[in-house]
C-alpha cells in the first residue's frame, strides 16, 4: 500500500489554503484514479479549495483502490481502517488543524467519506456519499454521531447493481440514527452520477457548508 497519497489540487491552491475553514476532498471509486471526480468541480460550481486523492492500492492500467475487494459490500475492517488512516495522514500533512474536511466520495470512495466522518466527527463537515455505503464494524466516532446527528448526503441509483442489497440495508439502518440524513434515490440511474444528483448535492452543500461553498 502506498502511504504517500498522490493528489490533484484546485488551481488556486496555495500555501495559505491550509488555513481555509473548509476544503473539499474528492475520493474516487474502485479501479479509478485521482482525475475521475475532478469533473464534479465545474458541475457543482465548487467555490472551496479542493483536492482529489489517489487511492493507495495500485491495480494496474492506471487504476487504484482504497482496499481490495474480498466480499463485495462487506469490506475487511482492517483494510478499511488502514485506508482511513492514510487519508487522515494526507489531511494532517496538508491542512491546518482547524480546517474542516468536506468529503465527496463515489462508490468505494463513498464508503471512505463515511469513514472520515465516523473516525473524526469533529473534523468533517457535510459528507457526500454517492453510490456508496457504510461498513458494519463499529467506529470510534459512532457514539458522538448518534448525539450530534450531522448532515450527510447519500445518493444512489435505483438501478445500481454494483452495490448489493445487504450493503444498502446496512447503510439504511445506520445513517438515520447517526446523521441528519438527506437521502435521494434516482430512478433509472445505475452505478453512476447524473445531473439530478449533482443539482441535489449543490443544494446540500449550499445549505450545510455555507457561503462560498458553491459559486452562483
Amino acid at each position: 500500500m502506498n502511504t504517500l497519497l498522490r493528489d490533484v489540487r484546485s488551481p488556486g491552491w496555495a500555501v495559505d489554503t491550509i488555513a481555509e475553514p473548509a476544503v473539499v476532498v474528492l475520493l474516487h471509486g474502485f479501479g479509478s484514479n485521482e482525475h475521475d471526480l475532478t469533473g464534479l468541480v465545474p458541475a457543482l460550481g465548487l467555490g472551496l479549495p479542493w483536492a482529489s486523492l489517489r487511492a493507495p492500492v495500485e491495480l494496474g492500467n492506471g487504476g487504484a483502490a482504497w482496499f481490495s475487494i474480498t466480499t463485495p459490500g462487506t469490506p475487511e475492517p482492517q483494510m478499511v481502517a488502514e485506508a482511513t488512516e492514510v487519508i487522515w495522514a494526507w489531511v494532517d500533512a496538508n491542512l491546518d488543524a482547524a480546517t474542516r474536511v468536506v468529503p465527496i466520495g463515489f462508490s468505494q470512495g463513498g464508503l471512505m467519506a463515511s469513514q472520515l466522518l465516523r473516525t473524526r466527527p469533529g473534523r468533517v463537515l457535510a459528507p457526500v456519499v454517492l453510490g456508496g455505503f457504510v461498513q458494519g464494524a463499529a467506529q470510534p466516532g459512532d457514539a458522538t454521531l448518534a448525539v450530534s446527528l450531522p448532515p450527510v448526503f447519500w445518493g444512489r441509483g435505483a438501478e445500481d447493481r454494483v452495490i448489493g442489497e445487504p450493503a444498502i440495508a446496512r447503510t439504511s439502518a445506520f445513517l438515520p440514527h447517526h446523521s441528519t440524513l438527506v437521502e435521494r434515490v434516482y430512478a433509472g440511474l445505475r452505478h453512476g452520477i447524473d445531473a439530478a444528483e449533482i443539482d441535489d448535492v449543490r443544494a446540500f452543500l449550499s445549505t450545510h457548508v455555507g457561503i462560498g461553498a458553491i459559486r452562483g
